[in-house]
């Protein structure tokens, strides 16, 4: 899962159906590997969101 997630997170084009064979490989069925995706997705939104606006960033 965390090979998946770090994949999704740094080249998400390049995810293939290999990679979600991974998960399903170890017992993930659609709806996990969908919340996986989604939770990692949002994460990776809101913190980038957060370092564009500077938060928990001191004043320059």
């Amino acid at each position: 899962m965390l090979d998946f997630t770090a994949r999704l997170t740094t080249a998400a084009y390049k995810l293939t159906a290999e990679d979600v064979a991974g998960l399903r490989a170890v017992g993930f069925d659609d709806t996990g590997i969908l919340q996986i995706t989604l939770i990692a997705s949002w994460f990776n939104y809101i913190n980038r969101l957060a370092d564009a606006l500077g938060v928990g960033r001191p004043d320059p």
